[in-house]
């Protein structure tokens, strides 16, 4: 099997919406970079109809100076957060089944989770 291609297109926004560069030239354009990934790959296939294009990865980087660092920052703060959220849930959900193994009851589980009765059903019953 061949490993998809990974291909990478600017985006300079222009009064139109925006212009979409690959490897420096400008090959396409969008109104909204919603449709800048697909836009990407329709060129792609017109370009070279032999390839099929579907299985690629198309990362688009606007060219919005440097707000682009600060949507990194914030798009990584996203993901860990994420990461975060769903690793705390994991462990509330052993903690609450642990307690409950032991032979607390749901209230007093409740109490020392921190959280409702109901939470504490829900946590078990995942």
């Amino acid at each position: 099997m061949v490993s998809p291609m990974n291909i990478t297109a600017t985006a300079h926004k222009w009064e139109h919406g925006w212009e979409l560069h690959l490897d420096g030239e400008p090959v396409s354009q969008v109104a909204t970079l919603d449709k800048a990934e697909r836009q990407v790959r329709d060129y792609l296939d017109t370009d070279d109809p032999d390839v099929d294009h579907s299985g690629w990865l198309v990362t688009v980087i606007p060219e919005i100076g440097a707000l682009y660092d600060e949507v990194v920052a914030a798009r990584s703060a996203t993901e860990e957060a994420t990461a975060a959220s769903a690793a705390a849930a994991a462990r509330a959900r052993a903690a609450a089944r642990h307690l409950r193994e032991a032979g607390f009851s749901v209230t007093d589980s409740a109490a020392i989770l921190g959280v409702s009765r109901g939470r504490v059903s829900q946590l078990v019953a995942r």
